[in-house]
C-alpha cells in the first residue's frame, strides 16, 4: 500500500471518521486464497439500490451526494454525481473511482479526489467513488487491499449497484483508479468483463512477484502492522510466488488479461517515488503481447500524482471514456 501525500483539498467535510481497528478475529479469517481471481468470479455481488445520506453543494453542471449501499452486508458510503438535466436514451454512461491508499482514520467521503471526479462529471459522467470499507464512516474494517478481498468486493459492489440505478446506462460503465485503486481496477476488470473500460494512474498493476520483489517504496507508518503482517500469513502458508509461481498467479490479475472485456489507458510519471515505473511498462507489454488494446502515457520527471500533466492526464481519460463508454 503506498502512501497519500497526494490529492486536493476537499470542497466539503463530513465531520470526524469513524475509527476502525483491525481485530484479530477479521484477521484470522483472512487467507490469501480469498484473492484469487476465480474465487472472486464465484462470489456474488449483488449490491443494492443507492441511499442518498447527504445532499452536498452542487457542481457546475451536475448534483452531488454522500450515499451508500450494501457490500457483504456492510454499509459503504461513496460520493456520487450525477449530471444535470435528461438522461440519454438508456441512462448516463457512468465511471466507478478507486481511490489510493489513504490512511482509513483519516479518510473522508467528500475530501481527496474531488478535482478528479468534478473533471468526469462536467463531461456528463455519472461516477461513484466508494469509500472501502473501514474508511471514514464505512462499517467493517480496513485490512488492505493486497492481501485481503474486502476493497475488491466493494468495489464489485459499487459496480453492481450503479448498474441498478434507473439513471445509469449499465452497459456504459467504466472504472478509473488511482495507485492502490488501479490494482483493485485490473482485478475487477477480469473478474467482470462488462466494465467496458478502464484508466489507470500510478496503478500498483505488477503481478505478486514484482509486488513483493520489486517495490521498494517506503512502507507509511499508518499501516497497522497486524495488516502487513497478512504478507507473511500468507508467504508462510503458500510459499513466495518464485517458490509457488502456480498459487500465486491465480491471485494476480496480470494472469487474466486475456479476459479483459475493453480496453485500457495507463498513466504515469518517471519520477513517481511511490509506485515502480516498472508495473506500468510491464503491464502495457503483456497487453500488447496478447493483442489487447492499450494507451500508455509515460510523463518524464513527473510524480505519483501526476502533479505537472495533472490537466493533460485528465483530459486524455476524460476523452478516453467518452470514445469507449
Amino acid at each position: 500500500m503506498k502512501r497519500a501525500r497526494f490529492l486536493l483539498p476537499s470542497l466539503l467535510a463530513l465531520g470526524a471518521p469513524t475509527v476502525h481497528a483491525q481485530s484479530a478475529a477479521a484477521l484470522a479469517k483472512v487467507d490469501a486464497a480469498q484473492m484469487s481471481i476465480p474465487a472472486a468470479r464465484q462470489k456474488a455481488y449483488p449490491g443494492s439500490a443507492l441511499t442518498v445520506r447527504q445532499t452536498l453543494r452542487a457542481g457546475s453542471n451536475y448534483k452531488r451526494y454522500v450515499v451508500s449501499y450494501l457490500s457483504d452486508g456492510l454499509r459503504i458510503n461513496a460520493l456520487l454525481t450525477v449530471p444535470n438535466g435528461t438522461p440519454p436514451a438508456g441512462g448516463w454512461p457512468a465511471v466507478v473511482f478507486n481511490h489510493g491508499y489513504i490512511p482509513p482514520n483519516v479518510y473522508r467521503t467528500t475530501e481527496r479526489y474531488v478535482a478528479y471526479q468534478d473533471a468526469f462529471a462536467r463531461a456528463s459522467f455519472v461516477t461513484l467513488k466508494s469509500d472501502y470499507r473501514g474508511h471514514g464512516s464505512s462499517q467493517g474494517e480496513a485490512l488492505g487491499g493486497y492481501y485481503s478481498p474486502g476493497y475488491t468486493t466493494d468495489v464489485m459492489n459499487a459496480l453492481a449497484s450503479l448498474k441498478k440505478d434507473p439513471r445509469v446506462n449499465a452497459n456504459r460503465i467504466g472504472m478509473w483508479g488511482h495507485s492502490m485503486g488501479g490494482f483493485v481496477t485490473l482485478r475487477a476488470m477480469v473478474i467482470d468483463p462488462s466494465i467496458k473500460a478502464g484508466v489507470i494512474w500510478a496503478g500498483v498493476v505488477g503481478d505478486y512477484d514484482q509486488i513483493m520483489n520489486e517495490w521498494n517504496s517506503p512502507v507509511p507508518a499508518s499501516i497497522p502492522r497486524r495488516v502487513l503482517e497478512l504478507r507473511k500469513k500468507a508467504v508462510a502458508k503458500y510459499g513466495t510466488p518464485k517458490a509457488n509461481p502456480k498459487f500465486w498467479n491465480t491471485l494476480s490479475a496480470n494472469s487474466y488479461l486475456r479476459d479483459l472485456g475493453g480496453p485500457l489507458q495507463l498513466h504515469i510519471g518517471t519520477a513517481d517515488e511511490d509506485v515502480p515505473v516498472a508495473f506500468h511498462t510491464s503491464l502495457v507489454t503483456q497487453l500488447r503481447s496478447i493483442g489487447k488494446p492499450v494507451q500508455s502515457y509515460v510523463y518524464p520527471g513527473d510524480n505519483h500524482d501526476l502533479t505537472r500533466n495533472l490537466y493533460t492526464a485528465l483530459a486524455r481519460s476524460v476523452a478516453f471514456f467518452k470514445e469507449r463508454l
